[in-house]
């Protein structure tokens, strides 16, 4: 895939992320529960993921059997999209979406450049240079002034 797909795809999730924060915050007050929210997704999701998995298994003939095998810490992952989504559910009424979002991309990008720095969970080793923390100070000085403009 041609890496301008990459990033357009990226970005389009990188969009979905604030959105997916506000519709259910929203559905979590007026459930009167975050945590019923996060049940709520989770059965869309499973049932939205299933449906492509299916779709793409007949053409790619992907398949479920090597899960079995797998070693048990690469599960963890569903348990941080899990905490991810029923934190921002919890927070962002009353913290604001913009704000939990600020802090969310900012602990994206310190963990996203340690993953890469050390290759960590068979990710490709870029190394944490000078010019990388620059621009991860640039990347995080600007969403922080997005924050203070958005105050104003």
């Amino acid at each position: 895939m041609p890496a301008t797909h990459s990033a357009l795809i990226m970005l389009v999730a990188g969009i979905g992320i604030p959105v997916l924060a506000a519709l259910n915050a929203a559905l979590g007050q007026r459930l009167g529960s975050p945590i019923a929210a996060g049940v709520i997704l989770f059965i869309v999701a499973l049932s939205t993921t299933l449906i492509v998995f299916l779709i793409a298994s007949a053409t790619s003939g992907a398949s479920l059997k090597g899960a079995l095998s797998a070693p048990p810490h690469l599960f963890f992952a569903g348990c941080l999209v899990a905490f991810y989504v029923l934190s921002i559910t919890w927070v962002a009424p009353s913290f604001g979406v913009g704000n939990a979002v600020f802090f969310v991309l900012i602990g994206q990008l310190i963990s996203a450049a340690l993953i890469d720095h050390f290759g960590l969970f068979g990710a490709a080793q870029h190394p944490l240079t000078a010019t990388r923390i620059a621009g991860i100070a640039v990347m995080g000085a600007g969403v922080f002034l997005t924050q203070i403009a958005g105050r104003g």
